[in-house]
């Protein structure tokens, strides 16, 4: 019960993410470069003083923590250019489809093949995903945002594999971020930004709370799932996200967005349930 309480947790943390970014920038309050840029910082600034209150040691010089800061930039670059272009439905969808694609690959690869009921709760979640987000014919892909957001899902895969043999999530993920915070800042090099005090305001919350300490927790977490199970337990992600937008941000919800979000919660919970079930059994 306590795995499950702090993975639901790690998850709506994970949706704020995507509620913030969403009033911000389409809110006009901050530009995606400016947001990015805002929300690293902030988030490497928290896992610092944290980590210091607990008198721990940032862990910066190995090959793991460059890997790891590389791909949490890649991810948070990727994001954040593709909601230029990109309809933030559809950018959850192609998001959250890779990552789930690219762990189960990776689960397969290094002999951790998923089971025939992990594989079809995987399947059914997705389709109650693809339900909910499924683009109109009026809406035009844009090719390179496409792409953009193809490369933040593998970012966020990546990165969460590597985190699963963490032996200190709190200076992991602080070392990631603060290699992590200079990466994302070239992006000032090459596009404008802009900031008014409420988009500084939401990035910082962004960082400081629902990315810095949402990754510690969710590295905390994962090496007691299996990677199958982490891989389909994101797709509630986007789903809690439209969810708690309808409440907060007074985007429609449909009969289509409940028959989806009952579809994603039933396959994940039909994928996570067979490691209790087997335990039942032995």
């Amino acid at each position: 019960m306590r795995i499950f309480l702090l993975t639901a947790l790690v998850m709506i943390a994970f949706a704020a993410n995507s509620v913030l970014t969403r009033f911000a920038i389409a809110g006009g309050h901050i530009d995606p470069t400016g947001f990015a840029v805002v929300r690293v910082i902030s988030g490497a600034a928290m896992l610092w003083l944290f980590l210091t209150l607990r008198g721990g040691r940032l862990q910066i010089f190995s090959r793991t923590r460059a890997f790891g800061a590389l791909t949490l930039a890649v991810y948070i670059i990727g994001f954040s250019l593709a909601y230029l272009t990109l309809d933030a439905g559809l950018g959850a969808l192609i998001l959250f489809g890779v990552v789930q694609i690219a762990m189960f690959a990776h689960g397969a690869l290094f002999g951790v093949t998923p089971t025939p009921r992990k594989m079809i709760g995987a399947a059914v979640a997705f389709a109650g995903l693809v339900l909910v987000l499924w683009p109109s014919a009026a809406v035009q892909v844009d090719p390179v945002g496409a792409v953009l957001m193809i490369a933040a899902g593998l970012g966020w895969a990546a990165y969460t594999i590597s985190g699963k043999g963490s032996d200190d999530p709190l200076a992991n993920t602080a070392g990631n971020f603060l290699i992590c915070a200079p990466i994302v800042a070239l992006l000032m090099l090459v596009q404008n930004t802009f900031y008014t005090p409420t988009g500084l305001i939401v990035a910082i919350l962004c960082g400081a709370v629902t990315s810095g300490l949402g990754y510690a927790l969710w590295y905390a977490v994962l090496p007691k799932l299996m990677q199958s199970t982490a891989a389909v337990v994101q797709l509630s992600v986007p789903v809690i996200a439209i969810l708690a937008g309808a409440a907060i941000l007074a985007e429609p919800l449909d009969l289509k967005v409940v028959l989806a979000t009952v579809l994603v919660l039933g396959g994940i919970g039909l994928a996570v349930s067979e490691r209790s079930t087997q335990a039942g059994r032995s």
